[in-house]
């Protein structure tokens, strides 16, 4: 499968500015880049670039000078080579079988606090049976009670902040999911991706969980099918895995995103939600 994604993005620097941005796909054994460009404006802006081992996350910063205008241009070509499955096949490891590894996705963190929310995920998911099954029992909880609604968190929400408003984006879908699956005891991780289909066209927030010993992708919000999907970062939540983290007086203008398969499924035909995706880009 080979998928077509890029972004624009445009600031505006009136003061000395450092951006740290994270919008470039992983390249992993199973998400191969086959070309990629980045072309940034003003020429001459200093830059560096580096990636992360533990997790495949690769990062540009960008050094931008006072009264420029920044521009950001990115566009890859990605191979993709999604690992399907029974999700009935799909198991749940009990905490003692863990890989040492994992087990720091169990623990709550900035966005995702699972440990106030073990009774009421208790409640709601004992009877779900364990593995796949379960994790798509949180999916459905979270889309049935949230509603999606832009504006209606900011970058500080956190999953119980989500909870209890019952509105967010797909940052809020991944965050609650995450803590509920936390809460009961299966690791899990935010990813954030290029979503063909998604509409309108922007980054995406999706999540896995560690079953069975690999990485099954999710999204509670129900826009996007995971076999497609393009990773660029991953990490304990939404803090790890910023698209973007500005450190001066630099200000958003514009940001224009897209995703398309060029050879591949029909994203137009809807969701492939029968289906237990793992490793669609296979990291650590």
């Amino acid at each position: 499968m080979k998928i077509l994604v890029g972004s624009d993005l445009g600031y505006q620097v009136n003061g000395p500015a450092t951006l740290i941005l994270n919008v470039q796909p992983a390249e992993t054994p199973r998400q191969r880049i086959l070309r990629e460009t980045l072309t940034i404006t003003p020429e001459g802006t200093r830059t560096e670039h580096w990636t992360v081992p533990a997790t495949g996350n690769r990062y540009l910063r960008v050094h931008a000078q006072a009264g420029t205008s920044l521009h950001i241009h990115h566009e890859a070509e990605v191979e993709l080579d999604a690992h399907v499955a029974d999700p009935g096949e799909v198991t749940q490891l009990a905490p003692a079988e863990l890989p040492p590894e994992v087990l720091p996705h169990l623990w709550p963190s900035r966005f995702c606090e699972s440990d106030r929310l073990e009774r009421l995920a208790l409640r709601e998911f004992c009877d779900a049976p364990p593995g796949h099954a379960r994790v798509t029992a949180v999916c459905n909880w979270v889309h049935d009670r949230i509603t999606y609604l832009r504006g209606a968190s900011s970058p500080t929400t956190t999953a119980t902040d989500t909870l209890l408003s019952g509105a967010g984006v797909c940052r809020d879908f991944a965050h609650l999911s995450v803590a509920l699956c936390r809460a009961l005891g299966i690791p899990t991780r935010f990813v954030s991706a290029h979503a063909p289909g998604l509409v309108p066209p922007d980054f995406h927030a999706v999540f896995e969980a560690f079953l069975g010993g690999k990485w099954w992708l999710f999204d509670a919000t129900r826009q996007a099918s995971p076999d497609v999907l393009v990773r660029i970062g991953q990490g304990r939540d939404a803090a790890e895995a910023a698209f973007a983290e500005i450190h001066g007086a630099a200000t958003p203008t514009t940001m224009s995103i897209r995703a398309e398969v060029l050879e591949g499924p029909d994203v137009g035909r809807g969701l492939r939600t029968t289906q237990a995706v793992a490793d669609v880009a296979e990291a650590p």
